[in-house]
């Protein structure tokens, strides 16, 4: 099978156009150190790129001050303490970039979580949603917080959840578990290409299955799909592996450790993984949560 991948001269080389030549990336604050961390990591994971940050703090509705009794035709924001130190913070931010084609911009609103990060992903037409495993939400049992769940599961939009614990490095060894029962899309293999283009880290794709199973004919033609596509993209920096015997957390645990992954891609089209990973663990049964970032992939 081939694939016709067109490229463009960028930085003085021919990239496929898979490649954005500027990204607009969406990072959801609550001024905690977890979303900084996040902020700071998508900062340095796109530095050659031209990107443009939106920093977005939403306050609940007890926030806001509302001066009268009447609120027809008047317009409600986060009080001015929460203003200012979203301003200070994107001060901060520009100040300390050392990356001219790095671009910050505030956005404050008050009201409910999803549809505001769903608003602003249309609005300011962003690539790339970046947060913390808490999802600003604090909680810390599970793998990642209810905000972050849901950003993943209800927001048609690609998303990097950052682990707080992580310092960035450049993700050498990238991790994709998958069943092979989903189709691998344009649009998935091309948010695939653009995180693989930031590096020359090596994907590792691996599968789990049970003593004897064998892929059925629907899944074969998935894998051959997908092997083809980065044979043709990424000759060299790719490998598949096959885990029998374990359950699929157990299988990538294992596979994290031995691999030392830097960086783990999913497709949210891929529930079974999404929801084993993500949502039915807790922060005692896995470990690498505290050190793989999850790159969530929407088509």
């Amino acid at each position: 099978m081939i694939f016709i991948i067109p490229f463009v001269l960028w930085n003085d080389k021919l990239v496929p156009t898979f490649r954005y030549l500027m990204k607009n990336i969406l990072i959801p604050t609550d001024f905690s150190e977890n979303s900084t961390n996040a902020l700071k990591y998508a900062q340095m994971l796109f530095g050659s790129v031209e990107c443009s940050f939106y920093l977005l703090y939403v306050g609940s509705l007890l926030d806001t001050k509302i001066e009268g009794e009447a609120t027809m035709g008047v317009e409600i924001g986060p009080t001015e303490n929460t203003k200012q130190k979203l301003a200070d913070l994107v001060e901060l931010t520009r100040k300390s970039s050392t990356r001219p084609n790095h671009s910050f911009y505030s956005l404050h609103e008050y009201g409910f979580f999803i549809p505001t990060i769903k608003k602003h992903v249309e609005g300011q037409h962003i690539d790339l949603i970046v947060m913390g495993t808490k999802g600003v939400s604090g909680i810390q049992e599970k793998v990642v917080g209810s905000n972050a769940g849901d950003v993943v599961t209800k927001v048609q939009c690609n998303t990097l959840v950052v682990p707080n614990n992580v310092e960035f490095s450049k993700p050498i060894e990238i991790a994709f578990p998958t069943d092979y029962n989903i189709f691998y899309s344009h649009e998935i293999l091309r948010s695939m290409a653009e995180m693989l283009q930031l590096g020359d880290g090596k994907f590792r794709i691996m599968n789990t299955i049970k003593g004897g199973d064998k892929l059925n004919d629907e899944q074969e033609a998935n894998k051959e799909y997908l092997l083809d596509f980065m044979e043709e993209s990424f000759p060299g920096r790719y490998s598949a592996h096959t885990i029998t015997n374990k359950s699929v957390k157990s299988a990538i645990q294992c596979f994290v450790e031995s691999r030392d992954i830097d960086m783990m891609f999913m497709v949210a089209k891929n529930l079974n993984f999404i929801q084993l990973i993500l949502f039915d663990s807790l922060v005692e049964q896995i470990s690498f949560h505290t050190k793989v970032p999850f790159y969530v992939i929407h088509q």
